[in-house]
């Protein structure tokens, strides 16, 4: 193990984990596809709930939604299409980042974007946005509460890596007279063993 630098020998009997040891650990880490360890426990959740399930990532000021998992059954459904983008503001994935930001980060977020309004139910001013986004940071989920879209509503958790870093979020969507608060220990419980899969520990 010494000779193929899986283990380092500092001293007889001492030893610690060797350079080729690390170097898989980082191989490992960077194959990991949140898409493809999500996608199980999204498709059980669908199953669970019976409404669209979505997985999204950041990028920059946005969401962009990767994966998504939704029947034809129900009579009216909601489709996020994948590779779709939306501001942070007004999605409850959105505004779980925001929240994982910190406050002085969401006044940035704030000022740099003005916060355009998409419905009568956007947070265009600041000091609400922030209220709410404290709210969120306390409690581990966050409400779309047809901020977006008039009649529909989403709920959103963080998926998180092994470094404790929030990379992807998991929301639940549908219109808003079908979709109930209380799914929202769901959710946050299926992303919590989404983060696990993934690498996470607290």
């Amino acid at each position: 193990m010494v000779q193929n630098h899986i283990v380092d020998r500092i001293e007889p009997g001492t030893y610690r984990l060797g350079m080729r040891l690390l170097e898989l650990g980082t191989l490992v880490r960077s194959r990991i596809n949140i898409r493809q360890e999500a996608l199980p426990y999204m498709q059980e959740l669908h199953q669970e709930l019976g409404e669209t399930v979505n997985l999204s990532i950041r990028r920059d000021d946005e969401v962009v939604y990767v994966e998504r998992t939704s029947s034809g059954t129900q009579m009216m459904r909601i489709v996020q299409i994948i590779g779709a983008r939306a501001p942070l503001h007004i999605t409850a994935v959105g505004k779980i980042f925001l929240a994982q930001d910190g406050p002085s980060s969401c006044i940035d977020y704030a000022k740099r974007t003005g916060l355009p309004r998409f419905t009568d139910n956007t947070f265009t001013d600041s000091a609400r946005l922030m209220q709410e986004v404290e709210a969120i940071r306390s409690q581990g989920f966050a409400f779309d509460n047809e901020e977006a879209e008039k009649g529909v509503s989403c709920i959103g958790a963080g998926i998180f890596n092994d470094e404790g870093r929030i990379v992807a979020g998991l929301s639940v969507s549908a219109p808003s007279d079908r979709l109930k608060k209380d799914w929202a220990q769901t959710i946050r419980q299926t992303a919590e063993k989404i983060s696990r899969a993934i690498g996470y520990r607290q």
